[in-house]
């Protein structure tokens, strides 16, 4: 499967099942390959996958990324004609445990043992003719290599070029790396980390995964401090002209990823995705 160099991640919870039939058609009318779509506490993401696709023609619709605490993705890669990828992760402690209220203690190890028994599920209707793509979302060394010996590549969300080119480093040249990159089409500094902050606040400090790998990295503690530092805020969201957010872009494929999924953030809203930036970013 082909799903180009540069799609589009968003959240669509905020738009009607018709709003968001109409963006993919938009992502897909502007030569993007793959159109990425999150699973929080809103839609059930394969019901909406199937719904995507079934109001667009070419467009692979991709799961960044949905729970694993019960998911295949046969049914799914079957009625989409191949254009569906699953990208799978363990979330976070606070959506596992608080809201779920599974035992999160080991991740790592519920993964592992996750994998072979999803992909060897008995299953007797038609398999699909090709490949069923699987990524997996994964941040630290560990999950790292598990994505690169069991599945197709890695989801990396909320990281800069810096972790991308670690990353390749370590699982080598052939499996995918699909780096989600935000980024937000305003020049004006204040009115851009601005935006960029409301943005950060839901994954920093709140979220200790990201806040950890981003440690890892060489961030410190103060960095994650009212509302994160402007070297903090500027690694994670790509803001400013046209130019300098296509160097950003260009900067995570030098890293060494293989698709970078834009999200693409309006100065006045969080809740819906920027046109102009879909538009000034497309494959040309």
């Amino acid at each position: 499967m082909d799903i180009g160099k540069v799609g589009i991640w968003f959240f669509l919870d905020a738009m009607t099942a018709p709003e968001s039939a109409q963006f993919a058609q938009t992502v897909e009318k502007a030569g993007y390959k793959a159109l990425w779509i999150p699973e929080a506490v809103g839609r059930e993401p394969f019901a909406h996958a199937a719904y995507l696709l079934d109001h667009t023609e070419r467009l692979a619709i991709a799961t960044g990324i949905a729970n694993i605490w019960a998911r295949d993705a046969v049914t799914m890669a079957a009625a989409s004609g191949g254009r569906f990828v699953l990208g799978i992760g363990v979330s976070h402690k606070p959506l596992v445990s608080n809201l779920r209220g599974h035992n999160y203690d080991k991740p790592y190890s519920y993964m592992k043992e996750y994998l072979p028994k999803m992909q060897s599920a008995l299953y007797r209707a038609p398999a699909p003719k090709g490949e069923v793509p699987i990524v997996l979302a994964a941040l630290h060394p560990k999950m790292l290599a598990l994505a690169a010996e069991q599945t197709k590549g890695t989801h990396t969300y909320f990281v800069p070029p810096e972790h991308t080119a670690k990353a390749r480093a370590q699982i080598g040249p052939t499996p995918w790396i699909c780096a989600a990159q935000a980024v937000i089409l305003e020049r004006d500094a204040t009115k851009a980390r601005t935006m960029a902050r409301q943005y950060m606040k839901t994954y920093v400090p709140r979220l200790p995964n990201y806040t950890n790998n981003l440690k890892a990295l060489g961030y410190k503690n103060a960095d994650f401090e009212n509302g994160c530092s402007d070297r903090l805020v500027d690694d994670i969201v790509a803001w400013g002209s046209e130019e300098k957010i296509r160097d950003r872009i260009e900067a995570q494929l030098k890293a060494g990823a293989t698709h970078v999924c834009l999200l693409p953030i309006r100065v006045d809203t969080e809740s819906l995705p920027d046109l102009r930036a879909v538009e000034a970013f497309a494959p040309r």
